[in-house]
């Protein structure tokens, strides 16, 4: 093939970015991706939630994914987008709490992380990671951030919902949303977005993922303790 180079000496021109699309334009990538996810701040602290279905184009191609992380002691990102992409994202963002918490003996703020991962998907816009993130977590007060694939960062001071069923999530938001929520009324509220979204969204499914963190703690909520609080009236 013309201009085709070994792939440890690859350098991205136009004219190798040409061929390969020349040599590629019939073939369909579908990574696997689709998904809800959750932010909201309540009363002490801030939740994460998501669904837990993956998909690749119609298909539906895994039913447990991990879609809430636990990144830090009082710390947590969701993803949504290319599954690849986000869980690169997130072995990295672990890995640099820890070399930090090392180096400067205390733990790197919510806003920093968030910078960080900015940074990182701000310096690959070429080949960008296809993803959209929520980086959640507590200082010395709760903290929520929604990023976008080429490193937009914006403070959310209420909630925020990513992925493809977020348009349905946000309609439950908007209307439901309160300042002061209990932590019972926060779970509940992100809980019923994600389900919104589970009966209008193909790509979102297969039950809810709940991480509330706290001043003090950072909880993933069992299926049980999730399916408690939405009976509660």
């Amino acid at each position: 093939m013309e201009n085709s180079l070994p792939f440890s000496t690859f350098i991205a021109t136009p004219s190798v970015l040409s061929s390969i699309a020349k040599d590629t334009s019939s073939f369909e990538y579908k990574p696997l991706k689709g998904t809800t996810t959750v932010g909201i701040i309540f009363d002490k602290g801030v939740i994460v939630a998501a669904d837990k279905r993956a998909t690749m184009g119609s298909f539906i191609a895994a039913k447990e994914v991990d879609k809430v992380h636990l990144v830090g002691e009082r710390m947590a990102m969701t993803i949504a987008g290319g599954v690849g992409d986000a869980q690169v994202l997130v072995r990295l963002l672990k890995a640099e709490l820890e070399l930090y918490r090392y180096a400067k003996g205390k733990t790197m703020s919510v806003q920093s992380a968030g910078t960080l991962l900015a940074n990182v998907l701000q310096g690959n816009k070429y080949f960008p990671y296809m993803v959209q993130l929520i980086v959640a977590g507590y200082d010395s007060q709760p903290a929520l951030f929604d990023l976008d694939p080429f490193g937009g960062l914006i403070q959310e001071k209420a909630y925020v919902s990513t992925g493809s069923g977020s348009i349905t999530a946000y309609g439950l938001l908007d209307e439901y949303y309160k300042e002061n929520l209990t932590r019972d009324e926060a779970v509940r509220l992100a809980a019923k977005a994600i389900n919104a979204a589970m009966k209008r969204d193909s790509a979102t499914g297969e039950g809810v993922d709940v991480i509330v963190i706290t001043s003090d703690s950072a909880k993933r909520l069992s299926k049980d303790e999730i399916e408690t609080l939405l009976k509660k009236k």
